[in-house]
């Protein structure tokens, strides 16, 4: 809760119920490498690893599978016996695996297998009333079906459970031809126009997010579009990225970039409007993709190396992965929605009910609610208390994170200012670690305003310390930072590229 706000996600559900003193016990853990400025910050990665010790040799597992449709997602935990006093501890923690694994992939219904006290809890967290309500409602949006229910179902056998199953995508590499290109992001609208992968015009166009009438939207991108398109004698293809889910269609399934459109009319007027502009510009080739996923793309022909993880760290944190080859997984990578920090305490944030979301810890958010702490002066209207500094509008993160990066500037200031980018850097390196438990990760791209200036360096340097002090079988990642030419046209270039021609 925010002091004089109260619940911020309150417009998604009722906050997380309190955590229970088994859980506490089995996983509130202390990391070696602690947050400056967040000294309760609790890994989730830690705590999973502190659990497993506490049940070691426990006989009963939870199965769970997530099947969408290209795909399934499997996972298992072993876990307390029904009649264990400390249960809790174990339905709190399949509960927190299996939301993660949602945002990581996507899932149309929740099955499972286990011992049934166990099981059956679980399945009330994940029903239209439960703790996870927010998720159970969500995903038929992501996936396109937002007028079917999210099931859930306790099967009799774990043969019963669907094999895991991925579906991998190749994506076009040469942006050849007259190509335009645009990223839709929180604060702004980038487009750009390409021809034979040099960039002749780039643009930022600010809009509002928030606002609910789809019109706005599409004559906001319309019109930078057409801006780009007037440099090029003829446009061959559209490529593109948004943040949210897009379907392998190059549908807006479910773009967090238009939360207060009804969802009637974002059926209507949001799902088809990348086609719709594709058709605007002759009905020309069409690929659009998850903005993290350009990232990751983007960062592969930067470093020429697969096995990537792109992060963003802009006014959310965006999330992205390829494999060795350079092709997707078909997983959604909705990274800024899953669980970091345990801490019974952490922060809300006013895209969830939840507490402890990635939102907070790695973006803007995370800066600018550690600013104070950091010694950094602000007016009150941008202090975390302030009642604009917890909504959805990023206005003013982006206005108080100049503030702190101005104080870096300051020699008197930067000592306690810098821990603002310790502690956001320890963040990142028990990311990392949760992250690679799911991915294989040999590159990490870190991008984005927070990571800029000398803070940026602080803060890859403190994630390298978490890696090597806590997962040194996690000391091979290599960090990379995006050059010059990746800031000015590299994600720019990997979007136009996408469509084949």
């Amino acid at each position: 809760m925010v002091p004089g706000i109260g619940h911020v996600g309150a417009a998604h559900g009722p906050p997380d119920p309190p955590m229970t003193t088994s859980a506490m016990k089995y996983l509130l853990a202390r990391p070696k490498v602690p947050a400056p400025l967040d000294p309760n910050f609790c890994p989730v990665v830690l705590s999973k690893k502190l659990y497993l010790k506490h049940v070691a040799g426990s006989p009963f597992t939870l199965h769970w599978a997530l099947p969408r449709s290209d795909g399934c997602a499997r996972g298992s935990l072993p876990v307390l016996a029904d009649t264990h006093a400390d249960l809790s501890a174990s339905i709190h923690l399949a509960g927190v695996c299996i939301q993660e694994m949602i945002w990581q992939r996507s899932a149309s219904e929740l099955l499972l297998f286990g011992p049934p006290k166990l099981s059956a809890a679980v399945a009330e967290a994940f029903s239209s009333d439960g703790k996870y309500a927010f998720e159970v409602k969500t995903m038929p949006k992501v996936c396109g079906t937002p007028d079917r229910p999210f099931p859930v179902r306790i099967v009799d056998r774990i043969e019963d459970l669907p094999a895991a199953k991925d579906t991998k995508q190749v994506c076009g590499k040469d942006a050849t031809g007259c190509r335009l290109a645009f990223d839709l992001g929180k604060s702004d609208i980038k487009t750009v126009a390409v021809k034979d992968n040099e960039v002749l015009e780039s643009m930022e166009t600010e809009w509002d997010v928030t606002n609910p009438d789809p019109e706005y939207h599409w004559e906001k991108i319309l019109g930078a579009m057409k801006q780009a398109a007037s440099r090029l004698p003829k446009v061959d293809a559209i490529g593109g990225s948004a943040t949210g889910t897009v379907s392998g269609n190059s549908e807006a399934t479910w773009c967090d970039i238009f939360p207060n459109v009804p969802p009637d009319v974002y059926q209507e007027k949001v799902v088809n409007m990348f086609h719709r502009l594709a058709k605007e510009f002759g009905d020309v080739p069409l690929k659009v993709i998850n903005d993290g996923e350009v990232t990751a793309l983007a960062g592969m022909m930067m470093v020429t190396k697969g096995n990537l993880c792109g992060i963003s760290m802009g006014s959310s944190e965006g999330g992205g992965y390829c494999d060795e080859e350079g092709r997707l997984l078909g997983w959604i990578n909705e990274l800024c929605y899953i669980q970091l920090d345990m801490n019974p305490e952490a922060p809300g944030d006013p895209w969830t009910p939840h507490r402890g979301i990635s939102h907070m810890y790695l973006g803007q958010r995370a800066a600018t609610r550690l600013a104070e702490l950091g010694g950094v002066e602000l007016p009150d209207d941008l202090k975390p208390a302030a009642p604009g500094m917890n909504t959805m509008k990023h206005e003013g993160h982006a206005k108080c994170l100049k503030l702190i990066q101005a104080a870096m500037k300051d020699p008197a200031k930067e000592t306690q200012v810098r821990q603002i980018y310790e502690t956001i850097g320890v963040y990142l390196g028990y990311a990392l670690a949760q992250y690679s438990e799911h991915y294989k990760i040999d590159n990490a791209l870190v991008l984005g305003r927070v990571s800029t200036g000398t803070g940026g360096q602080i803060m890859l340097d403190k994630a390298k310390e978490v890696l090597m002090a806590e997962f040194p079988h996690l000391g091979h990642i290599q960090f990379h930072q995006p050059d010059e030419h990746f800031k000015r046209v590299g994600q720019c270039i990997a979007a136009a590229a996408l469509p084949e021609l």
